[in-house]
């Protein structure tokens, strides 16, 4: 038989219980996966691990699971935040399916003065980052947050908590020297702004404030959902769980 599905669900996990299914899942269980009553799935919910239990009933779009054991205790993971300038839907898509992929803790949409977007549908990417982190093995669901102006954010962003931002002008040091310089843990945030770049005037916002280090990703001038990843990927490399030190 193929792996169980595996599938997010807010609410308590324990031994014996049972539990209703979210909206939605029942339909894909029984309508786009034609599982049935008695099939075995995987359950988690980011604070109790990830839970072996059977599908207890089973009828159109609502179902029920049985819990029977834990098969992975909740671990650690890093506080890695991304901020990123809105963007077309699709690219904004892409970005949440691959920041979660990547352990991303909060996704945050901002809206700067060259952003390309005008609305963020945080719903939607809420549930594209639900659903990659049901196909990654992750044990937690990256926080979506609902896009705000980029001022608003900082000016509510906890200064104990480094922010690098990405710096499109290669006139700030690589990454990895100020991630290393700085002995960089998480907690930390990354910022990445809009095609065609921050405004200077953003850029000097930025860097008065106390918490903010720009940093550069390398000689070449790359697209935002490019940058973001890779200054994911790098971050994770150099600080967060693929260290294996969190």
């Amino acid at each position: 038989m193929s792996t169980p599905p595996r599938l997010f669900l807010d609410a308590p996990l324990e031994a014996g219980a049972e539990v209703p299914a979210a909206p939605g899942q029942g339909h894909y269980l029984g309508t786009v996966l034609r599982r049935a009553v008695g099939d075995p799935i995987r359950l988690f919910n980011g604070r109790d691990g990830e839970w072996a239990a059977r599908i207890a009933g089973l009828r159109k779009d609502r179902a029920s699971f049985v819990v029977e054991r834990r098969l992975r205790p909740q671990a650690a993971e890093p506080d890695i935040r991304l901020l990123l300038a809105a963007l077309k839907r699709d690219a904004m898509d892409w970005v949440a399916e691959k920041a979660t992929e990547l352990g991303a803790a909060l996704i945050q949409p901002v809206f700067t003065r060259r952003t390309v977007a005008d609305r963020v549908n945080a719903a939607r990417l809420a549930a594209i980052a639900r659903e990659a982190a049901e196909q990654c093995e992750r044990l937690s669901v990256p926080r979506v947050a609902e896009a705000a102006p980029l001022h608003a954010v900082l000016d509510a962003w906890d200064a104990a908590v480094p922010l690098l931002v990405g710096d499109e002008r290669r006139a700030s040091p690589p990454i990895a020297r100020v991630a290393t310089a700085a002995g960089l843990r998480p907690p930390f945030g990354w910022l990445v702004g809009p095609e065609g770049g921050f405004e200077a005037a953003e850029l000097d916002d930025l860097r008065r404030r106390s918490f903010v280090s720009t940093v550069a990703l390398g000689p070449r001038i790359l697209r935002a959902e490019t940058a973001a990843v890779a200054g994911l990927a790098a971050l994770q490399a150099l600080a967060g769980d693929w260290t294996g030190a969190i």
